[in-house]
């Protein structure tokens, strides 16, 4: 019996290597997958503050009495609370062309809108706040696997 015992031992003292070999090989492989997910869920938390930022500055754009310039203001002193680069584009556009049942935002060229001018929007005008940032700039881990990707977030809203 004894016997029996000390090659059960002898079994669990040989399987701590295989241990250790299993180990080496799974545990760069969970954590580059613990990586990408943070960077994910990094890159989704990003957009959401775009979107919001964009909400809050078109939310101060529509009184009277608010230029395009404060409104491009605000939206770059709060993206600057939120992250650490000076390469964001704030666009503040006509969108009228929402207006339309028949508008398809796929194919839009939001470059290619005219400049708002909140100081002289007509009452219940539709304008845009766009914000672009390029994703290189906010990302945690350097993006290798997304070049030239640029992350944007947009509100639209009628002037009062």
């Amino acid at each position: 019996m004894q016997r029996f015992f000390k090659r059960l031992k002898l079994g669990q003292q040989d399987r701590r290597g295989a241990t250790l070999v299993e180990m080496a090989v799974v545990l760069p492989v969970f954590g580059v997958f613990m990586a990408g997910v943070v960077e994910f869920g990094h890159l989704y938390m990003t957009i959401n503050t775009l979107n919001a930022v964009a909400r809050k500055a078109a939310r101060y754009g529509v009184a009277d009495g608010i230029s395009t310039s404060q409104v491009q203001e605000l939206a770059q002193q709060t993206i600057q609370k939120a992250f650490s680069t000076n390469n964001v584009l704030i666009d503040v556009k006509e969108a009228k062309l929402f207006d339309s049942s028949q508008v398809n935002t796929d194919t839009i060229d939001y470059n290619s809108l005219p400049t708002a001018n909140l100081l002289e929007a007509e009452p219940r005008e539709l304008f845009l706040v766009r914000i672009s940032v390029p994703y290189d700039e906010v990302a945690l881990l350097p993006p290798f696997w997304a070049k030239n990707l640029t992350l944007t977030g947009q509100s639209v809203m009628r002037h009062e």
